[in-house]
């Protein structure tokens, strides 16, 4: 079983995204597009600006991101 996400806000998630070399690419009100090139293309996700986001939500960026939880937790 992964093992269990923390609670972390918007801003925190971004910051672990980008220090896995996400790139943040617009925003648009509450709602920031990371972006990052692979060998294999481009992978984006869509992080919402919350006090705290909801686990489904970040399991969500974390799928649409292609990155481990376990690569999450490191970089937060």
């Amino acid at each position: 079983m992964p093992p269990k996400l923390p609670k972390v806000s918007g801003e925190e998630a971004i910051r672990s995204l980008e220090r896995l070399g996400f790139v943040r690419i617009r925003q648009r009100g509450s709602h920031v597009t990371l972006k990052k090139s692979t060998s294999a293309g481009e992978t984006g996700c869509v992080v919402p600006l919350h006090r705290e986001l909801a686990i489904g939500t970040l399991r969500s960026i974390l799928r649409q991101s292609g990155v481990t939880s376990e690569e999450f937790m490191e970089n937060l």
